[in-house]
């Protein structure tokens, strides 16, 4: 199974970092948590520090199933600043998939151009900087578009790593992962 990696900066929002490592873990998806600082002490908006798996200097990209970018602030503008993802997220678009959540949809990968004619959601106030990288703005939870996912923010998290299953491993996998975590109903749903 391919390698994901969700990546954490100074500030970053820690529902939305570690629900989907959790999840995708539940699911038996290899995640790993990686540091954007030479440090694997991460603090988070809320002052939770979280001790990463690898710095980004120690992991091997190569491969990889998705790159995932929690928000949160400082944490999403620290992951625009850091120009290596930057890069490594525009090569990874070609052939890879890329999962964004809260503020980093619009801070992250829209002036990288990733989202350009993509249908995309985010934070409630970041619309603005959606529609300056081309996207088409939707106001849902989490929204699939192409190789691309995009959620709104905290409470998302979770249907946020749910639809990364789903489109990893399938739906039936995303709803015996939801089932047994207690999320009821019998299809979970995301916008397409």
């Amino acid at each position: 199974m391919q390698r994901s990696f969700v990546f954490l900066a100074e500030g970053f929002e820690e529902i939305e970092a570690l629900t989907p490592v959790d999840v995708l873990r539940r699911a038996g998806m290899d995640v790993k948590t990686v540091s954007i600082t030479d440090s694997h002490q991460v603090t988070g908006a809320h002052g939770v520090t979280v001790t990463a798996d690898l710095t980004f200097r120690q992991a091997d990209f190569d491969g990889a199933e998705w790159l995932i970018c929690p928000g949160g602030l400082p944490g999403a503008q620290n992951l625009h600043e850091f120009g290596a993802l930057g890069d490594l997220l525009k090569v990874h678009a070609s052939k890879g998939k890329i999962a964004a959540i809260c503020a980093s949809p619009a801070m992250v990968l829209a002036p990288l151009g990733l989202l350009e004619g993509k249908e995309a959601t985010g934070y409630p106030g970041t619309e603005k900087g959606l529609k300056a990288g081309g996207a088409i703005v939707r106001d849902e939870r989490v929204v699939v578009s192409g190789n691309i996912i995009t959620a709104n923010g905290p409470t998302s998290s979770l249907r946020f790593a749910l639809a990364i299953i789903s489109n990893s491993l399938g739906s039936h996998c995303a709803q015996e992962v939801g089932s047994a975590m207690l999320v009821y109903g019998k299809q979970i749903d995301f916008y397409f």
